[in-house]
This record gives structure tokens, sequence and C-alpha cells, in this order.
């Protein structure tokens, strides 16, 4: 079993680590094109990229070479060769298991260890390329705006001698308000040695540039002056570093894709208790500026201090207003408010509106600062669960793709592989909704990122139990024949005259049991209709006890109708239909179960009109049955 499956694996695993490093190239290319990096560079950023994909490639590496493993060894009847000699499929799959038990545990040890200094690593190789300059290629006949503050435009390039001719440029690295714009007849542009400044030799052109910066200087002077230079050599120096620097390791270090499972989990029982700090100290700053604030003042008190001011008389009247209870003010704010003046009332509802404006843009603020809080924590949080996913993941998918293996039984490159990029696609689907769904905090992060192993497990554990009881439930003539059955197409019977016949049939004694058969027949036609009452339907749970009777006195008489050896009597069997277990829908719900499911009007009208279809189906088949009971007499007689 190794033999066969390591090699499988090996080739499997390159493959799709290949593709999956296509498609990440494929998504930084704009920050690689046209910026002149080394061949080592590059090979730096792939081999970190190769080693950040493993994640993604050799779950789906182990799904298809166990798929491809157990579909060759199905395909050449090995399996079934194993199965003879009693070796059942969990042993069979045994090997495996422990190998894929390792690889596991590996993948866990890859996740915890490697995966945050790869992660470091590729992240700040990727910024530090998209912070250099593009290398310099100014294109013909069109302006050219990736110099910082200059726009330049070149009609005609020279290959031979890097000559530009007719060249326009438009600095305003001063502001546009002070642009100048240049014109020259030709010019050479080059990079100094150390890669930090551009040298643009201008020739036979002029310069215009307006001064408006220094006509502020005077208040008189209304008109802007500006200056004309006309010169046959200009030499410009503008600041571009084209030098590739890297940034500093320590940045990413500090954020969850650069910890290991003991720094993670020290960072967040740091940040739970911070962000419950914030929470409460908030919580209590919402509480204290609430409305429902008591004075614990005595009214004698209160009123003491109003009278002591110069309005005791205006203020005196507002008081009869207070209710006293429990020693507490209650402050009637309707009557305060109809006690003052228009032009108070004015003052009021706009310092109110303020007051209210000021605390929602301060809850937002706070809202949003325990937002990022939280949003941290998340992110944790998951990579934390990270860790684990993956070796979860390379178990699941081995329990899929070898029982699916053994059941399709095709081996090679073709059904293997798409199973296991549509399994695959819906895995990484579940996956990427899970995470989104822990990441933002609809879920809990737990949740999230086990929903795609919650997901699986159960159709791992499904299809080991179908492969290990040899179940036919991804034969496509199995799903065939059962749509046929349901829409009336199915086979007819075959009888073949027997060489050696042991008891011939009894004429006498069968032909008053064919002739009771034809007329039970003709009695269930005439009580019977296509059309079932709904309720009697789901009460009964869809069985025909009297259809039932009548297939199997049927089945009796062509069995022993069967040791015959006239020839018209074994041809007019075969004209007899197959109704057993097609009669009607058979579900087997009984009294209120079967009501239930009735009531249920979306689930149960499909399920009805159904039955009412088979019950026309299942009147023809019996209107059959008497025609060919009838025949059969003739034929006995």
């Amino acid at each position: 079993m190794l033999q066969t499956f390591l090699p499988l694996f090996m080739m499997t695993f390159g493959i799709c680590l290949f593709i999956v490093l296509m498609q990440f190239l494929w998504r930084y290319i704009d920050d690689m094109v046209g910026k002149g990096f080394g061949i080592l560079v590059l090979a730096e950023m792939f081999f970190y990229a190769a080693l950040f994909l493993v994640p993604m490639a050799l779950p789906l590496a182990i799904l298809l070479a166990s798929l491809m493993t157990f579909g060759n060894l199905g395909e050449r009847l090995e399996l079934l060769a194993m199965k003879s000699a009693g070796i059942s499929l969990i042993h069979i799959m045994r090997p495996l298991i422990i190998t894929l038990a390792f690889v596991s545990v590996g993948a866990f040890f890859f996740q915890n260890y490697v995966m945050p200094v790869v992660q470091v690593k590729l992240y700040t190789l990727l910024f530090s390329m998209r912070q250099k300059s593009p290398e310099l290629e100014i294109p013909e006949g069109t302006f050219y705006k990736e110099i910082t503050g200059f726009n330049v435009y070149v009609k005609e390039k020279v290959p031979k001698t890097g000559l530009l001719k007719d060249m326009m440029i438009y600095d305003y690295s001063q502001g546009f308000n002070n642009a100048r714009v240049i014109v020259a007849d030709s010019g050479r542009l080059k990079t100094s040695a150390d890669k930090m400044f551009l040298v643009l030799s201008l020739f036979n052109g002029e310069s215009f540039e307006n001064l408006k910066s220094q006509s502020k200087t005077s208040s008189v002077q209304k008109a802007v002056p500006y200056r004309r230079e006309t010169f046959k050599t200009k030499d410009i120096l503008i600041e571009f570093d084209a030098n590739f620097n890297r940034t500093d390791e320590s940045l990413m270090q500090n954020q969850y894709m650069g910890k290991n499972l003991h720094d993670l989990q020290t960072s967040i029982d740091s940040m739970t208790v911070k962000l419950d700090s914030i929470k409460n100290e908030q919580a209590a700053h919402i509480y204290k500026l609430s409305y429902k604030q008591s004075y614990n003042k005595a009214p004698e008190t209160a009123k003491k201090k109003v009278d002591d001011g110069d309005k005791e008389k205006e203020k005196e009247n507002i008081f009869e207003d207070y209710k006293v209870s429990s020693g507490n003010i209650v402050l009637n704010f309707d009557s305060l408010y109809n006690e003052s003046r228009p032009s108070e009332k004015v003052n009021m509802l706009k310092r109110a509106r303020n007051r209210a404006e000021n605390i929602r843009t301060d809850n937002f603020f706070k809202a949003a600062t325990v937002g990022d809080e939280a949003y941290k924590v998340r992110k944790h949080l998951s990579e934390w669960h990270k860790k684990f996913t993956l070796s979860f993941a390379c178990m699941i998918f081995f329990f899929i793709g070898a029982p699916l293996g053994a059941i399709i039984r095709k081996g090679g490159l073709g059904m293997p592989v798409v199973l296991s990029v549509i399994l695959f696609i819906f895995y990484y689907i579940v996956d990427n909704i899970g995470i989104k769904m822990a990441r933002d905090g609809v879920w809990e992060v737990w949740q999230g990122m086990w929903l795609s192993s919650a997901v699986l497990t159960p159709l791992g554990i499904f299809l080991t139990y179908k492969a290990a009881k040899d179940s036919v439930i991804l034969n496509a003539d199995t799903y065939i024949n059962a749509l046929k059955n349901i829409v009336g197409k199915r086979q007819g019977r075959k009888i073949e005259k027997k060489e050696v016949v042991i008891y011939t049939p009894d004429y006498a004694s069968l032909k008053p049991r064919i002739q009771q058969l034809s007329s039970d027949c003709q009695k269930y036609i005439n009580n019977h209709k296509r059309w079932i009452n709904y309720i009697h339907f789901w009460k009964s749970g869809g069985k025909d006890i009297e259809a039932e009777k009548l297939a199997n006195e049927m089945e009796y008489l062509v069995e022993e109708l069967s040791n015959s050896d006239q020839n018209l009597v074994l041809n007019k069997l075969m004209d007899y239909p197959v109704i057993g277990g097609y009669n009607s829908m058979n579900l087997r719900l009984k009294g209120k179960t079967g009501i239930i499911i009735g009531i249920i009007l979306p689930v149960g009208i499909p399920v009805y009109l159904l039955a009412v279809y088979q019950r026309k189906l299942l009147l023809s088949d019996i209107k059959m049955i008497k025609k060919t009971s009838d025949e059969m007499l003739g034929i006995i007689n």
C-alpha cells in the first residue's frame, strides 16, 4: 500500500503546489513586473511562497492521491482480491492511516514553528517589493507619470543612442500653483551611481515658470511674475530611489502571523484583559452620562441655595413642580421647559441637540476603539485555531478520498481529478465562509474556523461506512433504475424455458387462483381511482396493502408457471408487469407522523402529487394483470 500511495502522493503534491503557486504569482504579478528585481530576490520570493502555500496544497494532494490509489486498486480488481481473502477495507487502509497520522502531526509542527517565520519573511518581502520604484521605461507618445512630481512626454526615442526627442516636462514638485514647464529638442535620462537620483540632461530648449509664491510678498502688485529661460544644455537632478530596500521584519513579527501557539496564547490573554478593561471603563462612563441621575440633595437645601440668589421669587415656583421621594429630588423636565421664555427654549433645544451629537460622536469613536481591539483578538484566535485545522483536514480528506476511490473504482487522472477538484472547491468555499464569519465577529471564532471540518467529517464517516459495506451508493445504474421506477420506465420480465423441470405446474389447482387474481384486480380497479384522499394518504403512510397482496399473488403464480414446458405459457408470463416495491411511495409513515409531514405543505404536496402519478401507473399495471390472467386461462384451457 505504501509503495502504491507514496509515489502518487509526491506527484500530486508537486502538481497541486505548482498550481496554487501559479495562482499566487498571478495575484502579485503587478508588484514584481517592471521593477528590475534580480534572480536571487525572485527565487527567495518563490521559495517563501511555496512554503506558505503548503497548507493549501497538502489536503488536496492527500485527497487526490488516496482517491487515485484506491481507484486504481478497484479498477485492477486488486481491492476485490484483498476483500475476497478476508481483509476488510479498514485493515487495507491501516498502513496509510498510520502514515497520514505522522503527516498530520508534522503538519501541526509546520504550522506552529515554520509558518510564522515563513509568513513574516514573505509579507516583509512583498511589502518591500511594493515599495520599490519601477524601472524607468518612458513610452513614446504618452505622458509618463511614474516619476514623483514630474510628468514627462517623449515624442520619439532612439534606442541605439538612448536619445529622447521632442520632450515636454511638467514639473509640479513645488506644487501645482508653482508648476514649471520645460520644452527641449532632445535629452537623455540616466540614474546616478548610487541609484538615489535621476539625472535629466536636456538640449536646446526653454523653460517657463511662474513666481506666484514671490508675488505674495507685495500687496500692491497684482500681476503674477514669471520667468522664461532659454538654454542649450540643462541638467535636472530628481530624487528617485531605485534601490531595493528591505523592510525591517520586526514590524511583522509583532503581528498575529508571526507568532507560534505559545506566543498567540500569551497575546490573547493580555489583549483580552485589555479589551475587558476598556469595555468596563466605557460602560461606566456611559452609565454616568445617562439621563437617569439621582440628586441626593434635600429639597430644603436646594431651595435655600436658590433663595440666596437674585431671582428667588422667579425660581421658587419651579420647585413647586419637584416631587420629593425617599429624600431624592425628581425633576419634572416638561414643567421646567414650559416655564421658560421662548428664547430660552430655543437655547435649551440647541444645547440639547449639540450635547446629543457630541455624545453620539464620542460613542461611535469608543465603539470603533472596542471594535479594533476585538478584531485583533479574533485574528489571534483564528490563527490559534488554524494551527490545528490543517492537521484535521488532512485526516478528513483521506477518509473521504480512500472510500470514494474504493466505491467508484476508477483510477488515473480522469474521474479522481474531477471529484477531487469539486470536493476541494466545496471545502475551500465553506472554509472561507467560516473564516470571514469568525473574523467579522458574526460567529464565535472556534465555530467559524472549524466549520469546514464539521461539514466534511460526517461525509468522511458516511463514505467510509458505505465503502466498508460495499455499498453501490455511487453506482450510476442504481440511480438510473430508481428514476425509471419512479417515472414508470422499467425492464420487463425475462423468463426462459428450463432445461430440467423437476415439478411441473398443477394447472388444475392454479386455474382457480388465476381466476381469483383476475377478479381481485377488477375489484381493485372499480374501488380505486387515480386521485387519493390527501389526509388518508398521509395517515396510512403511503402504503397500499391491497396492491401489495395482488403483487405477491401475481409473483407466486409466475414462479409456479415458470416451470412449464409450454412455450405459449412462458411467453404469456412475460406480459405480467413488475410492480413489486413500485405500487406506491411506501413511506412507512403512519398516524400522527404522516399527518404532520402532510401539513407541511411545501414538503407534503410534491410527494402527494408524485404518489398520484404513481397511482395512475399502478392502475395501468393492474389492468394489465387482469388482461394477462384472462389470456392465461384461455391458454391453460
